[in-house]
């Protein structure tokens, strides 16, 4: 049976602060997820690194980019390490939800000397077809 996604989210973020203690600012992105990725695997997690994603318009795909994490098939991790996260993160994470369905997204910036995150659940998993949110 899966674990839900809130107890997935806690366990991340166990991991992620972990990692930013033992590594501190200043390395590159790829290095902060190298490390989240073993200390997951430690902690018993399914983890995937750089999983491609495909995105489709009217039912063609258009292009492609690859999520930094996946954790246990459903919570994809966006790794930064940058001095202050900007609303295009945010929207990077809210399109890979749309595109995979994935339930839960989160946004992890290792550039500070205190771990930023945000969790971002799938708004789109409940719409309907022609909903557009403008109600």
């Amino acid at each position: 049976m899966p674990m839900p996604q809130d107890r997935i989210t806690g366990i991340i973020l166990e991991a992620a602060f972990e990692v930013s203690n033992d590594l501190g600012v200043g390395f590159v992105e790829s290095v902060y997820e190298g490390a989240l990725f073993i200390a997951l695997q430690a902690r018993g997690l399914q983890v995937e690194r750089q999983v491609p994603i495909k995105v489709q318009f009217r039912g063609e795909m258009v292009g492609h980019f690859y999520a930094d994490l996946l954790v246990d098939g459903t919570v994809i991790l966006e790794l930064k390490a940058v001095r202050t996260l900007a609303p295009e993160h945010q929207a990077q994470v809210l399109n890979y939800l749309r595109a995979t369905g994935h339930p839960v997204g989160m946004l992890l910036n290792f550039g500070v000397p205190k771990l930023e995150y945000r969790r971002f659940d799938n708004k789109f998993l409940n719409r309907d077809e022609g909903d557009k949110g403008d109600e």
